[in-house]
């Protein structure tokens, strides 16, 4: 059936479910009205290219239960796409919802094309990156026009989302060379929009063509997540006049994309210390109108490499508990190398654990249920049960089966035996002899 709507937004201001509306609701344990009444508002997005024909619709907002981001791609370094392709695999596994194709070297576009031929998760790419190795040019030979050429590629390709560093202008450049911040600009794309508009003296191309950048997102209804250029790197620099500048003008870039029907979401930090998160949250949803906002952890300390897995789980708790719908998620290799299929698999896991532990203090329908069914399971000491209500089956089991107790008690584990609490409980109340010697 022929649609008689570009976008999912345009759809839902028309009064229309749309398929992908009608599975998100499902899937939400919400009303087909809820979805689509929020989707208008701008406060939900349905990111789903018209291309990517084998999506699974996910919604990402704040009433929705937490969604997780997985970044990965090739670079000059590590350039097997065969593994990559195999963190997808792994991924979408572990329920990861999207996946940010962010591979920097060698002919990006087949592997691009065949995420979205082949993953149902969401595909998310930043063109910048591509930009570069699409023309293999250096940064300061491409034109305004080859930047916005490459946005329209990706969509014709099946992105469901883009993310374009528009809120940096040139009065940025003067703020960082002005000093003031311990680590200047660490979001890579913001870093190369930055480079670009030093070397040519222009503005920055994502910002002044933003209407025509629209006009695309609306012919293949791809969602802007639009990026923070000017995120946090260090706690030093966390919610100071340089990031808050920035969200500033993404508010406004916010505001006329929905003019224009094309869905978006904000990014937001970054390295913020533990008090700071809350604030962070709130200051973004009044700003931005409700938007769902899109975080990297955030890292609450800098000095755990190795372990920025949990930092980030850390985080990103708070912060989807204060209002983020969207939590990219960060491996035990950020800041030291290429993530590989462990790190990946660590990554996700970690942040699957802050974004349920968020949607239970949000009450998202469904999130508790989950909890109540493990709890049960562990009263039962039905192990079976236990494997099917956790995050991470496969360790969870693995863990046990490598350690299990001496003595033939399959009701109990090797840290307690027969002292398992659990047991002598269910004994005591049944009127049974508790034997523990």
């Amino acid at each position: 059936m022929e649609r008689n709507y570009h976008t999912q937004m345009e759809a839902a201001r028309k009064n229309i479910i749309t398929p992908e509306i009608k599975a998100v609701a499902e899937k939400e344990h919400r009303t087909e009205e809820f979805i689509r009444s929020r989707v208008a508002e701008g406060k939900i997005v349905i990111p789903a290219n018209v291309g990517h024909t084998c999506l699974v619709p996910n919604g990402i907002g704040s009433e929705l239960s937490t969604k997780i981001n997985v970044n990965l791609g090739v670079s000059r370094d590590c350039k097997d796409y065969a593994v990559e392709m195999e963190k997808v695999l792994s991924a979408v596994k572990l329920g990861a919802e999207s996946i940010m194709d962010l591979s920097s070297h060698g002919n990006t576009q087949p592997f691009r094309q065949k995420l979205c031929r082949e993953c149902p998760a969401m595909i998310g790419t930043v063109p910048v990156y591509d930009s570069v190795i699409h023309y293999q040019r250096d940064l300061g030979t491409l034109s305004a026009r080859d930047f916005i050429d490459v946005v329209r590629l990706h969509a014709q390709d099946g992105v469901d989302f883009v993310t374009l560093h528009c809120g940096i202008t040139r009065k940025t450049i003067d703020q960082i060379r002005a000093g003031g911040r311990a680590m200047n600009i660490v979001s890579r794309g913001g870093s190369l929009v930055f480079a670009w508009m030093s070397m040519t003296g222009e503005e920055n191309p994502f910002y002044e063509y933003y209407d025509e950048i629209l006009e695309i997102c609306r012919e293949y209804d791809v969602t802007i997540s639009l990026g923070d250029a000017c995120r946090p790197g260090c706690l030093a620099d966390a919610t100071d006049g340089v990031q808050l500048e920035e969200l500033l003008r993404l508010g406004e870039l916010t505001r006329r994309a929905w003019d224009r029907d094309v869905q978006v979401m904000v990014e937001g930090p970054g390295h913020v210390p533990l008090d700071q998160i809350a604030a962070n949250m709130k200051v973004q949803q009044t700003i931005c109108k409700g938007a769902p906002f899109y975080v990297l952890g955030p890292l609450v300390t800098d000095i755990a490499p190795g372990y920025d897995h949990i930092t980030a789980a850390i985080g990103g708790a708070i912060a989807a508990a204060n209002g983020a719908a969207f939590l990219c998620y960060v491996t035990p290799a950020e800041h030291l190398a290429l993530p590989n299929v462990d790190d990946v698999r660590e990554g996700i896991i970690a942040s699957k654990i802050a974004a349920h532990a968020a949607d239970i203090a949000k009450k998202i329908p469904g999130a508790m249920q989950k909890d109540l069914g493990m709890a049960k399971a562990r009263r039962a000491l039905d192990w079976d049960a236990q494997w099917q209500y956790a995050l991470d089956p496969e360790r969870a089991r693995a863990i046990r089966e490598s350690r299990l107790p001496e003595d033939d008690h399959s009701d109990t584990c090797s840290m307690c035996g027969k002292f398992c609490a659990v047991r002598s409980m269910n004994k005591a109340l049944a009127g049974e002899v508790i034997d523990i010697l």
